[in-house]
């Protein structure tokens, strides 16, 4: 058995009771070591299985192998497990396998999702989720997808938006949506969603400052219809007020 688990953006109170109960009832615990030490109170006594990043496919492949010995694997994933976590990599290599080793996904708060929260409501209407790392897919398509999403006039919420690596990334991502996007447009910036030192910035298209964007940031902007007010970003649904 395989729990693949989305334990939220970082805070207990942002967890779901299913996620904690299926880490009680995993006899091992499976993930990235920065995201097993954010769930520690919950872990006691059993065995953990940890390992830096960029090691998906390795540490997939040993919760897979120690399912076999019919244990109860506990597969963590930040946000939630089926957007841009673990849930698809352990199905891929599942359908890769014949074998008949149940998984169950149980879904969290993705950051975006925590983040519009903090900064009011931004993702009321039509938005979608572009991740700007492209350690697994090429810069080209992330480059069409941002051009054709802003064209279309989605709301857009940024993962990975900035890293030491690819520090540039960002500023060009706004290059290329400035064709499109006004600069009045709000921004919203969000660090640490849920996290003790959790900070909010919100600002506008041509007063983004990138340097304030890491990793642990999700970045948020509106659409057409999107406003500022009392330090709140609000997307208007479409109803007549």
């Amino acid at each position: 058995m395989i729990y693949v688990i989305g334990i939220g953006p970082g805070s207990r109170n942002l967890m779901t009771e299913e996620a904690i109960a299926a880490i009680e009832d995993a006899e091992v615990i499976v993930g990235y070591k920065t995201y097993i030490n954010l769930i520690t109170e919950f872990i006691g006594d059993k065995e953990v299985v940890q390992n830096g990043m960029r090691k998906e496919i390795e540490r997939c492949r040993e919760a897979i192998e120690i399912a076999k010995t019919g244990k109860k694997v506990a597969v963590i994933s930040s946000g939630d497990a089926g957007i841009y976590g673990m849930a698809g990599l352990i199905l891929e290599l599942l359908t890769k396998e014949e074998t008949d080793i149940k998984v169950k996904v149980v879904p969290g708060v993705t950051a975006s999702i925590g983040a519009a929260a903090v900064l009011g409501a931004p993702i009321m209407h039509d938005f979608c989720h572009i991740s700007l790392s492209d350690l697994l897919t090429p810069w080209e398509v992330i480059e069409k997808r941002l051009r054709l999403a802003a064209e279309a006039d989605f709301v857009i919420c940024l993962y990975n938006p900035r890293s030491k690596g690819r520090s540039e990334h960002l500023a060009k991502a706004f290059e290329i949506m400035g064709e499109f996007k006004d600069k009045s447009t709000p921004v919203g910036i969000v660090k640490d969603v849920g996290r003790a030192d959790e900070e909010k910035i919100i600002c506008t298209f041509d007063t983004m400052d990138f340097e304030k964007v890491d990793m642990t940031t999700m970045v948020i902007i509106g659409n057409k219809a999107t406003y500022i007010h009392d330090d709140l970003m609000i997307t208007p649904r479409g109803y007549n007020l």
